[in-house]
């Protein structure tokens, strides 16, 4: 396992984050495994030398973290890397319990302390921009989290790059945390943060942690297979993203025939992609087996060639901005 700086925030952290989606509540989404499968995800990930972990509090309305923290539980907590997640309405008769304002903020992140079996997250991130709360409100909020010893680092996730601009030059402004990292939906078909979002955290030293670094599961099978499997069939935010359209067929092509020729697998290939750029701190892997997580950290082997990758892009259309709301 290779391990790199967060941004600016001197923490060490693996090159693969184990993304925490896909355990918690079945019933919440098809494709989620219980608590069992994730025990048993945590256990390999850290036998593999995986240091990062990534919920959220709406990620099986909090059970993903309840796991999470009870897997944890058997290991030194100090020697791990925790983040989650806060925004989406966590209660349907509560308004108040999502959004970024100082009350959904503090009342969640006290929540997911708890489920976490935590006193301090490393890493506390908003999972999307708030139109409805001023930036600096949320920014203060977060700031005062950090000082009370709740939050070590804060991080921002999806969001159009002058909102992170803005959220930046706010906390400058006034003397506040800084976001470290951001979150953003990037792979090889979907590349739309490459015009700005991805410079400007370059330019600002800011961590990179992409999600869907396999495109929703779409860059690990063939065309046809994965348009019938049951993430294809049920995973909403797929549905409303169609990584097929325009060059994504031929990218997925591609893909499938640079994997034969590393005697790979396709999300090898993906994954190595994404771990190429410079500007990615570490990809967040989502798993739903165990030979699927040992399988991204031997991505980490494979070195594509600057010809490799040149014939991987090449398909590549710009597609509307997806990810934000």
């Amino acid at each position: 396992m290779g391990y790199t700086t967060l941004g600016d925030t001197g923490i060490e952290v693996s090159r693969i984050c184990l993304g925490c989606m896909s355990f918690g509540d079945p019933d919440w989404r098809e494709w989620v495994h219980g608590e069992e499968f994730g025990h048993e995800l945590v256990d390999r990930a850290i036998d593999l030398g995986i240091n990062f972990f990534d919920s959220a509090n709406m990620y099986s309305r909090g059970e993903s973290e309840r796991v999470l923290g009870d897997a944890l539980a058997e290991y030194d907590r100090d020697e791990q890397v925790i983040a989650t997640k806060v925004f989406f309405q966590m209660r349907e008769d509560d308004p108040n319990s999502g959004g970024l304002s100082r009350k959904a903020i503090e009342q969640e992140l006290d929540s997911s302390l708890d489920r976490l079996g935590m006193e301090t997250v490393d890493l506390y991130q908003t999972h999307r921009w708030d139109d409805d709360t001023p930036i600096a409100t949320t920014m203060r909020a977060l700031d005062d989290a950090v000082r009370r010893g709740k939050a070590r680092h804060v991080g921002a996730s999806s969001m159009w790059a002058y909102q992170l601009a803005t959220a930046q030059h706010t906390a400058a402004d006034l003397g506040l945390e800084r976001f470290a990292t951001m979150q953003n939906h990037y792979n090889l078909a979907y590349r739309e943060e490459e015009r700005e979002m991805l410079p400007l955290c370059d330019q600002e030293n800011v961590g990179v942690i992409p999600w869907s670094p396999l495109a929703r599961g779409y860059l690990t099978r063939p065309h046809d297979e994965y348009m019938s499997t049951k993430r294809a069939e049920t995973d909403d935010y797929a549905q409303e993203h169609p990584y097929a359209d325009r060059g994504g067929k031929e990218i997925n092509h591609r893909v499938e025939e640079l994997a034969d020729e590393y005697d790979a697998e396709m999300a090898q290939i993906a994954l190595a992609w994404v771990l190429s750029k410079d500007v990615v701190t570490a990809p967040i892997v989502g798993a739903s087996s165990i030979e699927h997580l040992e399988s991204a950290v031997e991505a980490l082997e494979i070195d594509l060639s600057d010809s490799d990758i040149e014939w991987l892009e090449e398909p590549y259309e710009p597609v509307a901005v997806s990810g934000h709301a």
